[in-house]
């Protein structure tokens, strides 16, 4: 079955880690997700994230990276050489018509997206440029304070902090440009902050249930029911730490996955259930470990009584319905 994945932080790692091939996103040994894996799994659209690695992490891991501007305009190019090297299986897409054009010319989808606003650094300017650079969907914050506002945290202060000023500002102007305002890194003052403001629907990219596993990433059901009541969707994320009760546990089924989904759409229905793997961002036991095995996720939705337009909807249809409300 066709799905979009809203999320994999793999043009991190084959810019960072492919010493041979730099940048190789076709057949790559250091991804979960390539363009083969994805023909594999019957992809119709992955959204690439350029990830800002943490200030100081890559010092620590002896890796060298240059400003925020200059980081992003490397991982932009990589994706957008990758894609125009094998224009047969793949196209750019930047709207919901865009991946269906492709998929009627019998093409692969892949969107930019940021994970983490910091590189916006306060300017509405610069955001403009990120739409115009291509980028469609930005998370806000990834796990510290930028200049949209305060991070999901485990401190109850933090976690209850909102947008800055700007951020707020900011988040109308998202909307307005065609930028999908992803929350999956955010505060929950901040998520309802959002909620207030968006006037389209607003997105949480790789972010579960919290009611089946308490870390701060995951969604409250009252957040759910917010998210779906604006029309948006929360992306299944495979990471252990987001589907266990033990969030230390480093299991991650396709089970756990689909018990995820059936609460998520008892909470808040199935229009709001979307994918999200963050391939390339999680370790552990993966049952589902790189995009080929995506079908794994569709048997475990029949067996928690999904039907098959159902799964539709959270393999492809929420997301290409919530690209058309908010991207046009």
């Amino acid at each position: 079955m066709k799905y979009i994945d809203m999320h994999c932080d793999s043009v991190m790692l084959a810019v960072m880690m492919d010493k041979e091939n730099p940048g190789n996103l076709y057949d790559s040994k250091f991804t979960m997700v390539d363009f083969k894996k994805m023909q594999q799994g019957d992809a119709l659209a992955q959204c690439f994230a350029v990830f800002l690695p943490p200030l100081g992490a890559a010092e620590q891991m002896g890796i060298t990276l240059p400003d925020d501007d200059t980081y992003i305009a490397i991982a932009r190019k990589t994706i957008m050489d990758q894609v125009a090297l094998y224009p047969d299986i793949i196209q750019m897409a930047y709207s919901a018509k865009d991946i269906l054009a492709n998929q009627a010319a019998g093409k692969m989808s892949a969107i930019l997206t940021m994970e983490d606003g910091r590189a916006v650094n306060g300017s509405l300017e610069k955001l403009k440029a990120f739409h115009e650079m291509g980028f469609r969907a930005i998370s806000l914050t990834w796990n510290a304070h930028n200049c949209f506002g305060a991070p999901n945290s485990a401190d109850p202060k933090v976690m209850m902090e909102g947008l800055t000023d700007f951020g707020r500002e900011a988040v109308a102007y998202m909307q307005e440009l065609g930028i999908l305002v992803d929350v999956s890194h955010l505060s929950e003052g901040g998520f309802y902050d959002v909620a207030d403001i968006c006037k389209k629907p607003f997105i949480a990219t790789h972010s579960n249930s919290r009611a089946l596993s308490p870390h701060q990433r995951n969604l409250t059901d009252e957040q759910i029911r917010t998210l779906a009541k604006a029309g948006g969707v929360t992306g299944l994320n495979f990471g252990p730490e987001f589907l266990n009760e033990d969030v230390t546990s480093k299991v991650s089924t396709a089970a756990l996955l689909a018990k995820h989904a059936r609460h998520i759409a008892d909470v808040g229905g199935v229009d709001v259930v979307a994918i999200g793997s963050d391939f390339d961002g999680i370790q552990g036991q993966l049952e589902i470990s790189n995009a080929a095995k995506m079908p794994l996720l569709a048997d475990a939705l029949t067996k928690v009584g999904f039907t098959q337009s159902e799964i539709e909807k959270i393999f492809h249809k929420n997301v290409l319905r919530v690209m058309e409300a908010a991207i046009g």
